[in-house]
Formats: structure tokens, C-alpha cells, sequence
């Protein structure tokens, strides 16, 4: 896929990236997304989730791919309290018959009003 764009397996493509960190990075045919987080941090579990994953959504489809083409995911939680929340919305998102690897666990994140932060590498 990647050469059908003119892309070589061999480049390294950063996206959305400053001096610190890049949102993704697009290498050998593997999109590598850093941790996403939503934007409105009052929201509950449901609502930072869909933020959350809308990120990952737009992108992926920056990268080329798509949700259909994960290959796995790191959830981190703020309260394992919100792991069924989080579940009902991340249920209806993922594409069915292509759930990726996943581990889910607690963590403290780095802002106390994100409740959750989602990390995903994806087939480009």
C-alpha cells in the first residue's frame, strides 16, 4: 500500500509532530499513535473515550489506514472504577472481527482531569 503512494518502506513519516513528540509515525508499513486524550476533561468516561478515539479516527486516516487495520492498543485508566464505561463505548468502535491486541490498566495520568488515554499501532 505504502508504494502505491510513493511512500518507500523504508521512510520515516512524522505527523503532527513538534520538538517533543510526533502524534504518529508511519514506519516499514506500521502507524505507531501516541497517546491519545480528549479534549474536554469534565466529560465523563463515555465522553472522553469517543474524544479519545474520534483522535485516533482522524489520525489514522491521516496515516492511510483505518480502525480496521489495528493491531493493538494500550488503554490507560485513571480509575478502574470507569473499565465498564469505557468498554460499552470502545465496543461500539472497534471494527468487528478486527479487535486488536489490548491490555487496559490503571495509571496516573499526567493531567488528573484526563480519565483515560488511548495508544494504538495500526497496519498502514
Amino acid at each position: 500500500m505504502l508504494e502505491e503512494r510513493g511512500i518507500a518502506m523504508s521512510d520515516i513519516i512524522r505527523l503532527d509532530q513538534n520538538q517533543r513528540r510526533s502524534r504518529c509515525v508511519v514506519h516499514a508499513g506500521v502507524a505507531y499513535l501516541a497517546g491519545q486524550v480528549a479534549d474536554d476533561k469534565a466529560g465523563d468516561i463515555g465522553v472522553q473515550t469517543r474524544q479519545a478515539l474520534s483522535k485516533i479516527d482522524q489520525l489514522l486516516a491521516e496515516a492511510h489506514t483505518d480502525k480496521s487495520r489495528l493491531l493493538s492498543a494500550t488503554i490507560w485508566l485513571r480509575d478502574m472504577n470507569d473499565f465498564d464505561g469505557m468498554n460499552v463505548v470502545w465496543d461500539a468502535w472497534v471494527v468487528p472481527g478486527s479487535a486488536p491486541a489490548r491490555c487496559c490498566g490503571k495509571v496516573e495520568l499526567a493531567d488528573p482531569g484526563y480519565l483515560i488515554e488511548i495508544i494504538v499501532v495500526a497496519a498502514a
